[in-house]
């Protein structure tokens, strides 16, 4: 089996611009669309070869695409909203859906894209049939706020600028302001809490972290999965950071491909 790769620029209702990439096999007909949702740094090259992978893998069509500021959508400016995880899940996700003409669909998101995913999830009950979230935050533990104060002295002091711009070109150091003022604000430390819309997800849900995430505290997995309820699955992987889609390949390909398999079916 091999993917069909459509890149396609959205138009959404009040002019913003959407990069997105849709992949499409014989197959996928008739089974949901994966939808990826990156990380506070990310955008579709970042994702590597994972997503097709797992496309292949479980026979669904995959769907990929770069959040307002990100890669070729349009851009955003500073200061962001202490209130964007949940901007992005409620107001924006929706559009996005319905200009790539995608029904159901089950939302994979990454850190930021997670958190974003669970929001999603409890805002469009009608088209997600499905959620994978991996490092995803409901709030700002003490790992988080410790991570973000690391990277921005590994910003100041070592080459990560260099290594983030291959990806993220000339946005680099507005995106990295934007995670990381935001993060670091104290209103938004204070403000995150993403429990009150979980228990508004009605599909199943799987909730990925690492035992080692840099940027989260295991209790984020069981305070996700308490909130959903006997939907949730948790799964903790041994050895495996913030990044358990590249860190652990193999076991997150199965376990996704298992969960869709199992709780799809039914």
């Amino acid at each position: 089996m091999t993917l069909q790769w459509q890149p396609r620029l959205l138009d959404l209702p009040d002019g913003t611009q959407i990069n997105s990439l849709h992949g499409t096999q014989t197959d996928g007909r008739g089974r949901p669309t994966l939808v990826f949702l990156h990380e506070a740094l990310g955008c579709l090259a970042m994702w590597k070869q994972f997503p097709e992978q797992l496309a292949l893998q479980t026979g669904c069509d995959i769907f990929l695409y770069e959040r307002r500021g990100y890669g070729e959508s349009s851009p955003i400016t500073l200061p962001r909203p202490d209130a964007y995880l949940i901007e992005e899940g409620r107001d924006w996700l929706g559009s996005v859906l319905q200009a790539a003409g995608l029904d159901k669909v089950v939302l994979i998101g990454h850190s930021d894209g997670g958190s974003v995913a669970l929001v999603g999830a409890a805002c469009l009950p009608e088209k997600v049939v499905g959620l994978v979230t991996m490092a995803a935050h409901i709030y700002v533990d003490h790992l988080t706020s410790a991570g973000i104060d690391e990277a921005v002295l590994r910003y100041q002091r070592t080459d990560l600028p260099q290594r983030l711009a291959r990806y993220l070109g000339d946005r680099t150091e507005l995106l990295f302001r934007a995670w990381s003022e935001t993060w670091s604000r104290a209103s938004f430390r204070a403000g995150l809490d993403l429990t009150p819309w979980l228990d508004q997800i009605a599909c199943p849900a799987l909730i990925i972290q690492g035992r080692d995430d840099q940027y989260g505290v295991p209790e984020q997995v069981e305070d996700i999965c308490a909130g959903i309820g006997a939907k949730a699955q948790p799964l903790l992987l041994d050895d495996c950071g913030h990044v358990p889609h590249l860190e652990a390949e193999a076991a997150v390909l199965a376990a996704i491909d298992q969960f869709l398999k199992s709780q799809l079916a039914e």
